[in-house]
């Protein structure tokens, strides 16, 4: 499984915005789906869809919400990077 990238913003008034916790929620919700469409078989939709699971339940994950969007009011690009290597889980944040 590749890493999962996360890239949050601020809403504007032509663009809505959305928090770490919500792009994790809605790439879950997709790989549910692209899973259900599969019949599941998948090996690495399974492992990017624990992951997801796994981001979401962690302590870590309120605080890269936190982080992100205090890089965010600083103007800065920000992305938070999961990885999952070893069937471990780590997370790096990226900013610009």
């Amino acid at each position: 499984m590749d890493q999962i990238e996360l890239s949050p913003r601020y809403s504007t008034s032509e663009i809505s915005g959305k928090c770490v916790k919500c792009l994790a929620e809605e790439e879950l919700n997709n790989c549910l789906f692209q899973l259900l469409s599969s019949g599941g078989d998948d090996k690495d939709l399974q492992k990017k869809f624990n992951a997801l699971v796994d981001f979401l339940r962690s302590p870590e994950a309120r605080t890269l919400v936190d982080e992100s969007e205090r890089y965010l009011a600083e103007g800065k690009k920000v992305s938070v990077k999961i990885h999952f290597e070893d069937e471990k889980l780590s997370y790096e944040i990226v900013t610009e």
